[in-house]
């Protein structure tokens, strides 16, 4: 699947809403007109009513748009608290970040009285479509989890697991990343990466297939797999790269996007609907990608 199918895919399913905080962004709302174009969502716009009008206008977009509604909010943190509510509320599908800091989002998220907190980790999943490579290839965890624990990753495993399958891959092959492919107790990232795969093998991680510890090369190319002698149903094969920690997902994510061209969609799951946690670096069209991932991963 290439990303360009995802967003096909997106579009036909039973339409989704998207809630945007604070959504007078000028990136936002080129990937709001692209999706109103595309028939991937509606949308309801939460900020300053005036600035989110002249940037539709910008990008030819009715404001009276069927599938479009404004609702003015006052500064990006009641933008935020608004959004939030409208996602627990039942009102969206999909919670998207617009012109406000990911703190002061991320603070609604968590709002124990009306935030989208399931009791989960929340963990940032992204699909990557890298030129050359003839599938999507998910990483995760590049932007929540500083040095997540045992038990943190299994949560972490488990939230791109449920994308991935969202996606139409119902046995997913997961690859925990280390610098070797053996268990070296000085390297807690191997030692964790063999745990997970023995819990996979105990049943105790379901609806995947996990071995590692993996190198990056052993878990993308089956040619350097067969030069170490790694025999594996998931080196050479793998759906997802799970990192160790946020450095490592960091240099990868930026590494792709910039060496390689990759394209990318991005979401943050693991709480009570998908959420959109984009940059402001981000382009509209990934903004877009990770609409689509998002509109695609609703449960």
């Amino acid at each position: 699947m290439k990303l360009e199918e995802l967003i096909t895919k997106a579009t036909q399913l039973t339409s989704k809403v998207v809630a945007i905080a604070a959504a007078e962004d000028e990136e936002v709302i080129e990937a709001v007109s692209h999706a109103l174009d595309k028939q991937l969502a509606s949308f309801i716009l939460f900020g300053h009513e005036e600035k989110i009008i002249a940037l539709l206008k910008e990008h030819n977009v009715d404001a009276s748009h069927p599938a479009l509604k404004i609702v003015a909010a006052d500064g990006a943190k009641k933008a935020s608290e608004l959004a939030v509510k409208a996602v627990s509320g039942g009102e969206a599908d999909v919670l998207m970040k617009g012109n406000v800091p990911t703190a002061t989002i991320l603070k609604e998220v968590l709002n124990k009285e009306y935030g989208l907190r399931t009791g989960n980790v929340l963990s940032h999943v992204a699909a990557f479509e890298v030129p050359g490579y003839e599938q999507l290839i998910f990483v995760t965890d590049a932007a929540m989890n500083v040095a997540p624990d045992l038990q943190q990753k299994v949560q972490i495993v488990q939230n791109s697991v449920q994308v991935a399958r969202a996606l139409g891959i119902e046995l997913p092959k997961v690859a925990p990343l280390a610098a070797v492919e053996v268990v070296n107790p000085a390297m807690q990232a191997t030692v964790d990466a063999a745990l997970l795969t023995q819990m996979n093998n105990r049943g105790q991680i379901k609806d995947c297939i996990i071995d590692g510890p993996l190198a990056l090369d052993n878990a993308v190319s089956a040619l350097a797999a067969e030069h170490k002698g790694i025999q594996s149903d998931v080196a050479g094969q793998a759906d997802i790269l799970f990192v160790p920690t946020i450095e490592a997902g960091n240099v990868l994510y930026k590494s792709l996007i910039y060496f390689a061209n990759a394209k990318v969609g991005a979401i943050i799951a693991g709480a009570k609907a998908p959420i959109v946690l984009t940059s402001r670096a981000d382009s509209a069209e990934s903004k877009l990608n990770s609409l689509a991932l998002a509109v695609c991963s609703v449960k």
